[in-house]
């Protein structure tokens, strides 16, 4: 007895399987796409399809899927209601894309940004000498200390942060390298808070520095980011910075290279702290991608003495990150 016409109706069936997957997911496309735009999220389509993979439990191309959960509208719906309602994609998710790292992420701890990343190739471009011993101070998730242990193998890395969930969440992202770093939560702004840290060959930083009166216009930002993560303290929003800087002078070897980002108005006031502070050479600001001045670089004076006095003492209470 011939198979041939119960293999022709379950290849017909199978077709028209994958047909109606292709046609749900066109239509859940569409329509949440045009729910993100009306919405007024910035990249609807991008994310549309980010939501429909997460709703799916696909980690491969949506066109190759032949079925989908049964639940898969009311899981949408419900993603999608979060997108609206501008949470931010990698809460959602669960994780943001580091260099090449994927990151977790969790409410209250800051989102790791893209322009960051760009602090690792001006390591690599302006340091002179070792990279063994390094910090990453203001870590918030951990991105820049997971991304150095990632890149550069022989790095071991002081990660600093006085929020406790933003300590937790470092130790998770840099678990794969636990043997390599020391994940601390300490004050910045306490004298002893880097007791017994080691001598660095460079200090990293993307620290708070929005002022008080400069409010985020994204509504993500202001949902969804820690203000602690946010505002630096002071007027100028520059306390923790310069206490940033403050550190790198007294823990930086003589050449050793501090990166720190800045919002693009500050590159002035930055460089001025660094120049008051003293004990640095070839300080500058340098661009982002898109021409921003972002980045204060400067380097530990060689024949510079070690710091002393009050010099760039912060507010005490300002926001930290």
């Amino acid at each position: 007895m011939s198979t041939e016409p119960a293999e022709t109706a379950r290849a017909s069936a199978d077709t028209r399987a994958s047909a109606d997957t292709r046609a749900r997911l066109r239509e859940a496309l569409a329509s949440t796409t045009a729910r993100l735009g009306a919405a007024g999220v910035p990249s609807p389509s991008a994310d549309a399809r980010a939501l429909l993979a997460l709703a799916t439990g696909s980690d491969g191309p949506l066109v190759l899927l032949d079925s989908l959960p049964d639940d898969f509208e009311p899981r949408l719906d419900a993603l999608v209601a979060r997108r609206e309602a501008r949470e931010p994609l990698q809460l959602i998710e669960g994780h943001a894309a580091f260099r090449r790292l994927r990151l977790n992420t969790e409410p209250g701890v800051f989102i790791p940004r893209p322009e960051t990343e760009l602090v690792l190739d001006l390591l690599q471009q302006h340091h002179h000498g070792p990279l063994q011993q390094m910090a990453d101070l203001c870590t918030g998730s951990g991105a820049l200390a997971a991304a150095l242990l990632d890149e550069l193998p022989e790095v071991r890395v002081l990660a600093v942060d006085i929020d406790q969930q933003a300590v937790a969440l470092t130790r998770r992202n840099t678990a794969a390298w636990q043997e390599r770093i020391e994940v601390r939560r300490a004050d910045l702004t306490s004298p002893g808070s880097l007791a017994h840290a080691p001598q660095l060959d460079a200090v990293v930083s993307n620290p708070p520095y929005v002022p008080p009166d400069a409010v985020p216009q994204e509504i993500e930002v202001q949902r969804y980011d820690p203000a602690r993560a946010l505002y630096g303290g002071g007027a100028d929003g520059l306390n923790l910075p310069r206490t940033v800087i403050s550190w790198a002078h007294r823990l930086l070897r003589p050449g050793g290279l501090l990166i720190m980002e800045h919002a693009d108005v500050q590159g002035a006031a930055t460089r001025a702290a660094a120049e008051r502070i003293g004990g640095f050479e070839d300080v500058a600001t340098l661009p982002d991608l898109t021409g921003r001045d972002r980045f204060l670089v400067a380097r530990r004076a060689v024949d510079a003495t070690r710091p002393g006095g009050d010099a760039a003492q912060p507010e005490p209470d300002g926001p930290r990150k």
